[in-house]
């Protein structure tokens, strides 16, 4: 080969290889600090396509657990209002027991009644003020709901219950009861003994909702671990790899910085034949 002045050769290649190095070290460093092997498309078109696809899956999984928890809240909300009108029902049942007993007298029986209006009218309004967000859960007005528990669209992504609980004190028939005089009292054993039977069917609609709601959260659960873990093999920096490959980058670019170096004292050896 012989010796030129106007074309360097050996610079030129040292340029190159440099380059290569030098695009090498860059990726490395993006990939750590971006936690993602792929740091464009040209990386892998294939597993960047699939890894997107597995992040529009994992949002809608995410949202999907969030419906689910909130369907579960709601649930709870109507079990703790019927809780409470059970409550109530449990303790009218206790004073109409007391006041079916000759060991009190009408006047004690007027104080035992007072005290049972009241608690009628608190459980009327439970019933009609038991609520989440803007929708009423025991006053009969629920209807159809349906809850979207999964990614796609189709009837089996979605959860559809019908929340008709009425715990008012018309529907429980508890409306009339009156502790005013025994036999009243007496009537009134039955009554809320069959208002109890209600509210306790209702309580276990709303706790076999809230069972199913709660698979579903477990297996959607389920279907996000998996799914990560599956995008994290396609997308995730292998950071043993990344860091070895900066390592090597810097030591060859060094390398070629080098080279360059003495390849560009090259042309002066022409200047030794000049003279």
């Amino acid at each position: 080969m012989g010796l030129r002045i106007a074309t360097n050769i050996a610079s030129i290649a040292a340029q190159r290889v440099l380059s290569v190095q030098q695009k090498r070290t860059a990726h490395s460093a993006q990939a750590l600090a971006s936690g993602s092997r792929i740091v464009n498309a040209a990386d892998d078109a294939a597993g960047l396509a699939i890894s997107e696809n597995f992040k529009g899956q994992l949002k809608g999984i995410s949202q999907a657990r969030n419906n689910a928890s909130n369907a579960i809240s709601f649930a709870q909300v109507g079990e703790g209002g019927l809780t409470e009108i059970s409550n109530i029902l449990v303790r009218l049942r206790e004073l109409g027991v007391q006041a079916s007993s000759d060991t009190i007298g009408d006047t004690e029986r007027g104080f035992l009644n007072k005290e049972s209006q009241q608690l009628l009218q608190e459980a009327d309004r439970i019933a009609k003020t038991t609520t989440f967000g803007t929708r009423k859960l025991l006053d009969g007005s629920g209807g159809e709901l349906q809850f979207q528990v999964g990614i796609n669209a189709g009837d089996e992504n979605v959860i559809k219950f019908s929340f008709d609980a009425d715990a008012s004190a018309g529907n429980l028939g508890i409306k009339s009861i009156s502790m005013q005089d025994r036999s009243d009292a007496r009537d009134s054993l039955k009554t809320v003994d069959e208002a109890l039977e209600k509210v306790s069917g209702m309580r276990a609609g709303f706790g076999a909702t809230q069972s199913r709601l709660e698979s579903t959260v477990s297996n959607l659960d389920v279907s996000y671990e998996n799914l990560s873990a599956a995008n994290s093999r396609i997308r995730d920096t292998d950071i043993a790899k990344e860091t070895a490959e900066m390592a090597s980058g810097n030591i060859l670019q060094n390398t070629a910085v080098s080279v360059l170096s003495q390849a560009n004292q090259l042309p002066n050896i022409a200047l030794k034949l000049v003279g």
